[in-house]
């Protein structure tokens, strides 16, 4: 048995890439098994898995969806698929949570960000030198729609205040605090603790520097409520927030959400 763009294909001896294409898609122009590009003459093996890609094309939304069903199993991608996840703040961690977020397929995300992209955001958030300017919320729209092209963003694009967060949010999955202050990170607690108790929180302290990856954990506080980070760690002259360590903590918060989503805790 082949796969064949991650469908079951029946096996025989003698069967090459050409013949896949043929059968499957005629305009294929770029021909992968196992991971590696191989030409149309080559000849297949029982358990190959193959890719038949013409060059530059966009696949489909029923192509997109079986390849998320297939790559995290259906019980997992249904349920992702039919979430909505708010984030609050698009700077180093948030732009990192949305991307890992839309790259699992999640069905719908929020996004509330009042800046713009600067310069001295491109050391460690998602955006490029060409989108400085722009409002984070558009820019970042932007590209998670070239990652998934399929993904429901909306847009939240004035401050965010103690009344006004649960208003914007009232109606998502699991809440994501991304800010830089402590201020928000303190109001945004609050908020998640007394007027949306229903609805999973991550949130994040202590992730600038370069110290030792493994400090950076995720610690529950409530039930489903969780932070992530080494709870000490501020941005301050001489230990900057930089990308790989802010990375490391937007990547736990993005897989809590999953946790969350997954009834896992």
């Amino acid at each position: 048995m082949l796969q064949v763009n991650e469908r079951p294909c029946d096996f025989f001896p003698g069967l090459r890439l050409e013949d896949l294409a043929r059968r499957f898609k005629p305009e294929a122009d770029v021909f992968i098994v196992n991971g590696f590009p191989m030409p149309p003459s080559t000849e297949l093996n029982d358990g190959d898995s193959c890719w038949l890609i013409k060059r530059g094309e966009h696949i489909s939304f029923a192509e997109m969806e079986h390849l998320l069903y297939a790559r995290h199993t259906p019980g997992v991608q249904g349920k992702v698929k039919e979430s909505v996840i708010g984030i609050m703040g698009l700077g180093g961690l948030g732009s990192v949570v949305a991307t890992a977020l839309a790259r699992i397929g999640v069905g719908s995300l929020l996004l509330a960000d009042y800046d713009v992209v600067e310069p001295s955001n491109l050391n460690r958030q998602q955006y490029f030198i060409d989108q400085v300017g722009l409002k984070k919320t558009e820019a970042m729209r932007q590209n998670l729609l070239r990652v998934n092209p399929y993904l429901k963003v909306e847009t939240f694009e004035d401050e965010l205040t103690e009344s006004i967060i649960p208003l914007v949010f009232k109606h998502v999955s699991v809440l994501v605090e991304c800010f830089d202050g402590a201020k928000m990170k303190a109001t945004a607690l609050r908020v998640a603790l007394t007027l949306l108790p229903e609805i999973g929180y991550v949130g994040a302290s202590g992730l600038a520097g370069f110290d030792d990856n493994n400090l950076i954990s995720t610690r529950r506080i409530r039930p489903n409520v969780f932070i992530v980070g080494d709870g000490e760690a501020e941005a301050k002259p001489g230990q900057g927030l930089m990308a790989p360590r802010v990375g490391i903590a937007a990547h736990h918060q993005a897989n809590q959400v999953l946790r969350i989503l997954l009834g896992l805790g």
